[in-house]
């Protein structure tokens, strides 16, 4: 029971300090991550930390994949219980807007910075944003496919650009936000690929009218 309950506190210290790094790198970056700097955030010992990750590239990996798990839960998971076809990717996409709107990170958007950090600087790091990266178009491209599928959107469509043109939406809502009006530019995000979908389905009703 003791050994458990050391694992178990263990795990919840682990737990706490990925969440803590992606919000820090959120704003700093992963090559702003420390042992020292997180272990003072969430006051405990740096050796505690350290039992962890040895180094901190291993930090940062870990740090990637914790932010991919809370994009799969914040993110992913519930737009995914949306009916397939166009509602499922306009779902996607309002509950990535969702996410940057709730300022769930005080950075914004923990891939749009670690992706411009690393994009041209080789090694383990680089790879596993891109890894990321090609799964999340894989993904937009999957529903796309799926609305075509069913009907909900044209035959013709370029699956690869559509998927594209929605991420570079969230992408620019991202960024934008920290620099601009965040109201009007998240309402421009959820516009743009609104009406876009609108205007590439047979059955546009099957979607929200678009606001101003």
């Amino acid at each position: 029971m003791t050994v458990d309950g050391r694992l178990a506190r263990g795990e919840r210290t682990r737990s706490a300090v990925l969440d803590a790094a992606v919000s820090l790198a959120s704003e700093n970056g992963l090559e702003g991550l420390s042992l020292g700097h997180l272990a003072d955030s969430l006051g405990v010992s740096k050796s505690g930390i350290f039992a962890h990750w040895r180094s901190k590239e291993a930090l940062q990996l870990a740090t990637i994949d914790r932010a991919v798990a809370q994009w799969q839960e914040l993110i992913i998971g519930p737009a995914l219980r949306a009916p397939r076809g166009v509602r499922r990717i306009h779902a996607l996409h309002e509950a990535r807007i969702d996410f940057y709107a709730t300022r769930v990170l005080p950075g914004g958007c923990f891939f749009g910075t670690a992706e411009f950090e690393f994009n041209a600087r080789p090694g383990a790091v680089h790879d596993r944003l891109a890894t990321v990266l090609a799964d999340w178009t894989a993904l937009l491209e999957r529903l796309v496919r799926e609305a075509v599928e069913l009907g909900e959107l044209p035959a013709e469509v370029d699956v690869a650009l559509l998927a594209y043109e929605i991420d570079s939406f969230g992408i620019a809502a991202a960024m934008r936000s920290r620099l601009f009006d965040p109201d009007s530019t998240y309402r421009h995000a959820r516009r743009s690929v609104l009406d876009r979908l609108r205007g590439l389905c047979p059955d546009p009703t099957l979607l929200p009218e678009g606001t101003p």
